[in-house]
């Protein structure tokens, strides 16, 4: 997600899980085809992008399985929580999309959804699976990273005494 200088951006949401379970090679930021009380449910932060995944057909791409709590003030038009929703991107993306992800082993992962001048954008990743091994990898030098922090600060405790 690139921030140019007069933007507002408020982050809504974000996949850590995503993070964990693939290893994310591209990102694209894409527009949200969205009913009215979708975006107002979005503005409250209570949508899920846990499950969901992107996929491209018929030249369109759609966002697929990302759960958006039912607004509580709607009435009885309220959105249906799980519908696929319409991806905004231009062609050549869409091209280039399906060209990568017609690869063995990738897919169109939802990373984070934000609130750009008003409008909701989905930030979609594309990603290769992770091994179990991969994971426990990750994990440890995350592990070994905070013991070398939690270190230094000992030592800088130490030192100002």
């Amino acid at each position: 997600m690139a921030i140019k200088s007069g933007e507002k951006v408020k982050i809504v949401t974000v996949n850590r899980r995503a993070t964990h379970d693939y290893h994310i090679d591209e990102r694209v930021e894409a527009g949200l085809v969205l009913t009215g009380t979708e975006i107002k449910s979005i503005r409250e932060g209570r949508i899920n992008l846990r499950e969901g995944y992107a996929r491209v057909s018929d030249g369109e791409a759609w966002l697929t399985n990302v759960h958006i709590a039912p607004y509580e003030h709607g009435n009885r038009y309220n959105h249906e929580p799980l519908r696929d929703r319409k991806l905004l991107l231009h062609r050549g993306e869409i091209d280039s999309l399906i060209g990568k992800v017609r690869q063995k082993g990738y897919t169109l992962v939802p990373l984070q959804v934000y609130l750009k001048n008003g409008k909701a954008k989905v930030e979609l990743g594309l990603g290769r699976g992770k091994r179990e091994y991969d994971k426990r990898e990750a994990i440890a030098r995350r592990e070994g990273q905070r013991e070398i922090e939690r270190g230094m600060r000992e030592r800088e405790r130490e030192r100002d005494r």
